[in-house]
């Protein structure tokens, strides 16, 4: 007699034995039989179960909380919006076919009424039938005009780069104002004439405010850079500034020149202008904060000044000022020496540098060299050329400067912009 079990996958197979006596022969097939055992259940101890989550299904298209009202959205193929009248507040269908064209082919009509959100100006407006802006510059403008504006070959080149350079000039920001010093340690550089043309470059493009100050304690002449239209200076915004609610108060104090760059006077006294102190600018700052988007500092030679720490703080970027002159690179150099060694690294790295090139000894200097120089400290570098009108060290009427000069001035503008934050806690 024979006899096997086996066991797979919870069944048990059994053979039955073969029985001599019953005279069957050996090999005659046995037969067997098959019984299926459950499977081993897994029991779940009480510590699993407490953090267990209830294996229920859940129908992404209803909400449902025995305490809450529940809705549901359904989309349909309806063209109408509707909304089911016998709902109490706990279901609701809409559909939003009614503002899809996809299925339709153009001009046809819908099968319901069409809200008015359907009638936008991609729907309305042929594509054909707009035209390019009128071509600006020579050829371009000749050939639009001659083939009764048929035919537009769009801007010359030089139109581009003007425009190009105006959108990097009128980059908006998010935040609060931009604070931009203007400084060197070498007096005659021409420090203030270049503060007063990034300024109305700036002004000259940009929708918003621009406001210069003048926080030089040698007495300064940023002032008089433009028609002086006030007699006030820093020395009053600070006595008057409790009484600074408006623009409009504050716009008394400043003078405004063609291209709408406010410029707020330093004291003409030299014992005030020395007390101009870091709290002094501060409050100044602080004014200027409110109502303008960029905030330019023309800053004096006194490095280490009081004021000079104040404009520091808030400078989200600098525009060093060199002369062409030996000594006057040296010390503008100098100048980015002591910002790294006293903690600004970071603004040498963005800083951009305008090489004067209209101060006496420029004609015998390799002002190639000084470029590399600066080149290798910080981020850009601008030549600003010879111009009579700011030779003269006077009034600067921007349109009337010569071109290659109002050139320099609106890419270092730009220059300046490229290196501000886009955002700005205020």
């Amino acid at each position: 007699m024979e006899e096997s079990t086996a066991v797979n996958d919870g069944s048990v197979t059994g053979t039955v034995p073969a029985d001599d006596d019953m005279g069957e022969p050996d090999d005659a097939p046995m037969p067997t039989v098959s019984v299926d055992l459950p499977a081993p259940a897994h029991v779940a101890p009480e510590h699993e179960l407490a953090v267990a989550i209830d294996d229920v299904p859940v129908n992404p298209g209803q909400v449902s909380d025995e305490t809450s009202t529940t809705m549901s959205v359904v989309l349909d193929s309806s063209a109408h919006l509707q909304v089911d009248p016998e709902a109490t507040g706990e279901h609701a269908e809409i559909s939003d076919a009614v503002y899809s064209r996809r299925d339709r082919l153009r001009g046809q009509v819908s099968d319901g009424p069409e809200p008015a959100a359907m009638l936008t100006a991609e729907r309305l407006l042929d594509a054909k039938k707009r035209k390019r802006p009128r071509p600006e510059g020579g050829w371009p403008a000749f050939v639009y005009a001659i083939t009764f504006h048929l035919v537009n070959l769009g801007d010359s080149p030089k139109v581009r780069a003007r425009k190009e350079v105006d959108a990097r000039i009128d980059r908006q920001f998010e935040g609060g104002t931009r604070f931009v010093p203007v400084l060197t340690r070498k007096g005659g550089v021409g420090k203030t004439t270049i503060t007063a043309l990034i300024g109305m470059a700036m002004a000259d493009v940009r929708e918003d405010r621009i406001v210069a100050i003048d926080a030089n304690p040698d007495r300064g002449t940023l002032a008089e850079r433009v028609n002086k239209q006030t007699r006030a200076t820093v020395r009053d915004i600070v006595t008057q500034a409790a009484s600074i609610n408006s623009f409009n108060d504050f716009s008394t104090m400043v003078s405004r020149d063609e291209t709408r760059l406010d410029i707020l006077a330093s004291d003409t006294d030299p014992l005030l202008a020395q007390a101009f102190d870091e709290n002094d600018y501060n409050v100044v700052a602080d004014l200027c904060a409110r109502f303008y988007s960029v905030c330019l500092t023309d800053c004096g030679t006194g490095i280490v000044h009081s004021v000079m720490r104040a404009t520091l703080q808030r400078a989200d970027s600098v525009v060093i000022v060199s002369g062409g002159s030996v000594d006057e690179a040296r010390l503008a150099s100098e100048t980015l020496t002591w910002l790294e060694s006293n903690g600004y690294a970071d603004l040498v790295k963005n800083a951009v540098v305008a090489l004067n090139t209209g101060t006496q000894g420029t004609n015998l200097v390799k002002l190639d060299e000084i470029e590399a120089h600066f080149t290798s400290r910080v981020r850009e570098i601008v030549r600003i050329p010879y111009d009579p009108q700011l030779a003269a060290g006077s009034v600067i009427d921007y349109k009337e400067l010569r071109p290659l000069t109002k050139a320099a001035a609106r890419e270092l503008a730009a220059l300046v912009m490229d290196g501000l934050p886009a955002s700005k806690a205020r």
